[in-house]
């Protein structure tokens, strides 16, 4: 879809600059309509919509990496994943072995469901592997250096680790209660884990598969994004309200800002001295000036949810939980600059050169 025609000059100037230098590609899952949408960045048009991604929710991938990463919200009978397009390339005898059931080998909760990994090249969205995990996905992570992928089990109290070298579910991490998102911060083989239903952010060590420790976090922390330079975690503890800036080197909250309502998703900025927050429930944006906690109210509605910066742009995008729409934002004056139509339920959107 292309944007609606802007109406302010600004609009026009971010678009020509936009225009002028290599785009993101933006990855927005459609939940419902089990589709991934690939947009360019530069003009708002969708380049293809890849399909065959059953309840696909919070995808994931790291500059560099030529993996996405998209799981499945959906738990899937094992009868009916032998019925799965057999990805382009791998043979019949490989299609067959990697779906066979493992013997004497459980990986996961006892009583967990499975759920369809998706694999997808980056630059062209085609399915490269899918990977059977232990249980209904929320939100992933691909480390920096694409050794790992990172997938939450909100049912599961865990996350499943699967080797990107050799696409094979290798570990599963217990991590508290209720796993919600997952991130990176500069050591790419330590992932970070918000568990909403405990209050805690869990340090992961994937070499060694184990929590190095839990972090207190406020009350029921969700989305986050981390500043690996400064070490610093920002989470949006979404019922109360506020973003708790918790320090990774100390484990200590440092400050925390009030946003108010109900809160979803948030970003940094490019330079990262400025945060970003979807108030979902008072239907307004926030921008956190992080060097001073000083806050800027925007409205935007109906029901801002999830939220991803544009590297480049000087856009970020929000999705509408309440309708099927993706607004674009300017950065520096919280202003709406256009919007575009989506199909289902939009979720966890990611933004990639």
């Amino acid at each position: 879809m292309m944007f609606r025609i802007f109406t302010t000059a600004t609009a026009a100037l971010l678009m020509t600059t936009a225009m002028a230098v290599a785009q993101p590609i933006v990855f927005i899952p459609e939940g419902s309509a089990d589709t991934v949408r690939m947009i360019d960045a530069a003009t708002g048009e969708t380049i293809k919509r890849i399909t065959g991604l059953e309840a696909v929710h919070g995808p994931s991938g790291a500059v560099g990496v030529p993996y996405l990463v998209a799981g499945s919200y959906a738990e899937t009978d094992r009868a009916e994943i032998a019925e799965l397009t057999q990805p382009e390339g791998v043979s019949e005898d490989e299609h067959v072995a990697h779906h066979a059931k493992p013997e004497n080998i459980q990986i996961g909760p006892a009583d967990a469901g499975i759920s369809i990994l998706s694999v997808l090249d980056a630059a062209t969205g085609e399915i490269i592997r899918r990977i059977e995990v232990p249980g209904a996905v929320h939100h992933t992570a691909v480390s920096p250096d694409g050794r790992f992928a990172v997938v939450a089990h909100p049912s599961g109290d865990g996350i499943s680790v699967i080797d990107l070298t050799t696409f094979t579910l290798t570990a599963f991490v217990p991590t508290g209660s209720m796993p919600n998102y997952a991130a990176f911060g500069s050591d790419p083989g330590v992932v970070y884990v918000s568990n909403a239903g405990n209050g805690t952010v869990s340090e992961v060590d994937l070499d060694r598969g184990i929590v190095r420790r839990n972090m207190v976090a406020g009350i029921a922390p969700e989305h986050f994004v981390i500043d690996p330079d400064k070490a610093m975690l920002y989470a949006a503890d979404a019922d109360a309200g506020d973003v708790i800036e918790l320090s990774l080197k100390d484990g200590t909250v440092t400050r925390s800002f009030a946003i108010g309502g109900e809160l979803h998703g948030l970003d940094l900025s490019d330079d990262r001295a400025t945060l970003f927050v979807a108030g979902r429930g008072e239907d307004k944006i926030a921008a956190v000036a992080l060097a001073t906690g000083a806050v800027t109210f925007s409205p935007l509605s109906p029901e801002p949810y999830h939220l991803t910066n544009i590297p480049g742009t000087g856009t970020f995008y929000v999705l509408s939980r309440a309708e099927p729409m993706v607004w674009i934002v300017d950065e520096a004056t919280l202003a709406a600059v256009g919007d575009f139509q989506v199909e289902g339920e939009g979720h966890q959107m990611v933004a990639l050169p």
